[in-house]
Protein backbone atom coordinates (compact mmCIF):
# COMPACT_ATOMS: atom_id res chain seq x y z
CA UNK A 1 0.00 0.00 0.00
CA UNK A 2 1.23 3.83 -1.23
CA UNK A 3 2.54 5.55 2.05
CA UNK A 4 -0.34 8.61 2.75
CA UNK A 5 1.54 11.92 2.92
CA UNK A 6 0.14 15.86 3.53
CA UNK A 7 2.63 18.58 2.66
CA UNK A 8 2.20 22.04 3.90
CA UNK A 9 4.80 24.71 2.86
CA UNK A 10 3.46 28.79 3.00
CA UNK A 11 6.22 28.63 -0.34
CA UNK A 12 4.15 27.79 -3.30
CA UNK A 13 6.90 27.10 -5.69
CA UNK A 14 7.95 24.69 -2.51
CA UNK A 15 5.30 22.66 -2.30
CA UNK A 16 4.10 22.42 -5.37
CA UNK A 17 7.89 21.34 -6.27
CA UNK A 18 8.18 18.36 -3.60
CA UNK A 19 4.51 17.14 -4.47
CA UNK A 20 5.56 17.19 -7.88
CA UNK A 21 8.57 14.90 -7.01
CA UNK A 22 7.05 12.67 -4.42
CA UNK A 23 4.53 11.81 -6.50
CA UNK A 24 6.62 11.08 -9.82
CA UNK A 25 8.48 8.57 -7.09
CA UNK A 26 5.01 6.90 -6.16
CA UNK A 27 3.80 8.29 -2.73
CA UNK A 28 0.35 9.26 -2.23
CA UNK A 29 -0.02 12.61 -1.72
CA UNK A 30 -3.73 13.17 -0.09
CA UNK A 31 -3.47 16.70 0.62
CA UNK A 32 -1.40 19.68 0.74
CA UNK A 33 -1.13 23.20 2.43
CA UNK A 34 0.14 26.71 2.61
CA UNK A 35 -0.39 27.38 6.17
CA UNK A 36 -0.43 25.71 9.40
CA UNK A 37 -3.90 25.80 10.97
CA UNK A 38 -4.85 24.00 7.38
CA UNK A 39 -1.97 21.93 7.52
CA UNK A 40 -3.46 20.45 10.90
CA UNK A 41 -7.02 20.24 9.96
CA UNK A 42 -6.16 18.26 7.04
CA UNK A 43 -3.67 15.41 9.17
CA UNK A 44 -6.86 15.28 11.86
CA UNK A 45 -9.64 14.70 9.11
CA UNK A 46 -6.94 12.72 7.00
CA UNK A 47 -5.21 10.86 9.22
CA UNK A 48 -2.12 10.44 7.04
CA UNK A 49 0.87 7.88 8.14
CA UNK A 50 3.34 11.19 7.13
CA UNK A 51 3.04 14.54 7.20
CA UNK A 52 6.17 16.75 5.91
CA UNK A 53 5.77 20.52 7.23
CA UNK A 54 7.40 23.86 7.31
CA UNK A 55 8.82 25.20 10.32
CA UNK A 56 7.88 28.73 9.67
CA UNK A 57 4.34 28.65 8.36
CA UNK A 58 1.58 31.29 9.02
CA UNK A 59 -0.98 30.76 11.70
CA UNK A 60 0.44 27.54 13.19
CA UNK A 61 4.39 26.30 13.04
CA UNK A 62 5.32 23.22 11.77
CA UNK A 63 6.87 22.84 15.78
CA UNK A 64 3.51 23.88 16.83
CA UNK A 65 1.80 21.59 14.76
CA UNK A 66 3.88 18.96 15.78
CA UNK A 67 3.17 19.51 19.72
CA UNK A 68 -0.42 19.51 18.65
CA UNK A 69 -0.19 15.62 17.20
CA UNK A 70 1.76 14.68 19.84
CA UNK A 71 -0.43 16.12 22.71
CA UNK A 72 -3.63 14.76 21.24
CA UNK A 73 -1.65 11.27 20.22
CA UNK A 74 -2.24 11.58 16.60
CA UNK A 75 -0.44 8.73 14.68
CA UNK A 76 0.61 11.10 11.98
CA UNK A 77 4.54 10.59 11.73
CA UNK A 78 6.12 14.65 11.69
CA UNK A 79 8.71 15.63 9.42
CA UNK A 80 9.95 19.07 9.39
CA UNK A 81 11.75 20.66 6.47
CA UNK A 82 13.54 24.45 7.41
CA UNK A 83 16.42 26.64 6.46
CA UNK A 84 16.95 26.94 10.47
CA UNK A 85 19.97 25.11 11.77
CA UNK A 86 19.02 27.19 15.17
CA UNK A 87 19.81 24.26 18.52
CA UNK A 88 16.84 25.35 20.25
CA UNK A 89 14.78 24.40 17.20
CA UNK A 90 15.94 20.94 16.56
CA UNK A 91 15.70 20.67 20.54
CA UNK A 92 11.74 21.49 20.65
CA UNK A 93 11.19 19.36 17.44
CA UNK A 94 13.19 16.22 19.32
CA UNK A 95 10.93 16.74 22.25
CA UNK A 96 7.80 16.67 20.00
CA UNK A 97 8.82 13.34 18.82
CA UNK A 98 9.45 14.65 15.07
CA UNK A 99 10.43 11.47 12.79
CA UNK A 100 12.09 13.77 10.32
CA UNK A 101 14.52 16.95 10.26
CA UNK A 102 16.06 17.78 7.28
CA UNK A 103 17.38 21.62 5.49
CA UNK A 104 15.19 22.69 2.60
CA UNK A 105 18.50 22.84 0.38
CA UNK A 106 18.80 19.43 0.81
CA UNK A 107 15.19 18.29 1.10
CA UNK A 108 15.17 16.60 -2.26
CA UNK A 109 18.19 14.36 -2.08
CA UNK A 110 17.35 13.60 1.53
CA UNK A 111 13.52 13.07 1.41
CA UNK A 112 13.09 9.88 0.25
CA UNK A 113 15.82 8.22 2.43
CA UNK A 114 13.62 9.94 5.29
CA UNK A 115 10.46 8.93 4.33
CA UNK A 116 12.15 5.98 4.12
CA UNK A 117 13.39 5.50 7.66
CA UNK A 118 10.09 7.20 9.34
CA UNK A 119 8.06 4.04 7.93
CA UNK A 120 9.93 1.68 9.83
CA UNK A 121 10.01 4.40 12.76
CA UNK A 122 13.45 5.46 12.68
CA UNK A 123 14.35 9.15 12.89
CA UNK A 124 16.42 10.77 10.21
CA UNK A 125 17.65 14.07 10.42
CA UNK A 126 19.72 15.88 8.10
CA UNK A 127 23.41 15.16 7.86
CA UNK A 128 24.29 18.56 7.72
CA UNK A 129 22.20 19.48 10.69
CA UNK A 130 24.28 17.45 12.65
CA UNK A 131 27.54 18.08 11.69
CA UNK A 132 26.75 22.01 12.30
CA UNK A 133 25.71 21.39 15.60
CA UNK A 134 28.40 18.89 16.77
CA UNK A 135 30.89 21.14 14.72
CA UNK A 136 30.02 24.24 16.91
CA UNK A 137 30.18 21.40 20.15
CA UNK A 138 33.39 19.78 19.11
CA UNK A 139 34.71 20.13 22.25
CA UNK A 140 31.52 19.07 24.01
CA UNK A 141 32.05 15.34 24.30
CA UNK A 142 29.50 14.10 26.71
CA UNK A 143 30.88 13.03 30.06
CA UNK A 144 28.18 10.40 30.48
CA UNK A 145 29.93 8.34 27.59
CA UNK A 146 32.87 7.74 29.81
CA UNK A 147 30.07 5.76 32.03
CA UNK A 148 29.34 3.34 29.29
CA UNK A 149 31.16 -0.21 29.09
CA UNK A 150 32.91 -1.19 25.50
CA UNK A 151 29.84 -3.15 25.00
CA UNK A 152 27.71 -0.26 25.42
CA UNK A 153 29.53 2.45 23.29
CA UNK A 154 29.67 -0.39 20.34
CA UNK A 155 25.78 -0.48 20.61
CA UNK A 156 25.82 3.16 20.68
CA UNK A 157 27.65 3.40 18.17
CA UNK A 158 25.48 0.93 15.83
CA UNK A 159 22.17 2.63 17.12
CA UNK A 160 23.83 5.54 15.71
CA UNK A 161 23.88 3.87 12.57
CA UNK A 162 20.00 3.38 12.37
CA UNK A 163 20.36 -0.36 13.46
CA UNK A 164 17.35 -1.82 14.98
CA UNK A 165 18.04 -3.82 17.76
CA UNK A 166 17.30 -6.82 15.68
CA UNK A 167 19.89 -6.40 13.84
CA UNK A 168 22.38 -5.40 16.53
CA UNK A 169 21.65 -8.61 17.69
CA UNK A 170 22.40 -10.63 15.07
CA UNK A 171 25.91 -8.46 14.37
CA UNK A 172 26.78 -9.25 17.49
CA UNK A 173 25.33 -12.56 18.06
CA UNK A 174 23.38 -12.31 21.11
CA UNK A 175 19.76 -12.02 22.14
CA UNK A 176 17.34 -9.30 21.61
CA UNK A 177 16.55 -9.42 25.30
CA UNK A 178 20.22 -8.34 25.71
CA UNK A 179 20.51 -5.64 23.68
CA UNK A 180 17.28 -4.41 25.25
CA UNK A 181 19.20 -4.90 28.90
CA UNK A 182 21.89 -2.98 27.14
CA UNK A 183 19.56 -0.19 25.75
CA UNK A 184 18.06 0.37 29.30
CA UNK A 185 21.65 0.44 31.24
CA UNK A 186 22.51 3.21 28.14
CA UNK A 187 19.10 5.08 28.38
CA UNK A 188 19.64 5.57 32.34
CA UNK A 189 23.67 6.36 32.51
CA UNK A 190 22.60 9.20 29.71
CA UNK A 191 19.62 9.76 31.60
CA UNK A 192 17.54 10.10 28.92
CA UNK A 193 13.84 8.99 28.76
CA UNK A 194 12.37 6.16 27.50
CA UNK A 195 10.63 7.10 24.70
CA UNK A 196 11.37 4.75 21.28
CA UNK A 197 13.52 7.48 19.52
CA UNK A 198 15.78 9.40 22.15
CA UNK A 199 18.31 7.15 22.32
CA UNK A 200 18.47 6.86 18.40
CA UNK A 201 18.09 10.85 18.16
CA UNK A 202 21.19 11.28 20.93
CA UNK A 203 23.45 8.67 18.90
CA UNK A 204 22.16 10.82 16.01
CA UNK A 205 23.65 14.03 17.38
CA UNK A 206 26.42 12.84 18.81
CA UNK A 207 27.86 10.08 16.66
CA UNK A 208 31.38 11.59 15.94
CA UNK A 209 32.45 11.12 19.23
CA UNK A 210 31.53 6.87 19.64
Amino acid sequence: MQTSIVIADDHPLMLRGLTDFLTSKGFNIIGSAEDGNSAYNLIVKLKPQIAILDIRMPHKTGLEIAEACKKNRLNTKIILITFDKEEILYDQAKSYGVYGYILKEFAVEEIETCIEHTIKGRPYFSKEIASYLNASNLDDKPEALDSLTKSELKILKLISENKTSQEIADLLSVSIKTIHKHRSHILAKLNLDNKPTSLSIWANLNKDFL
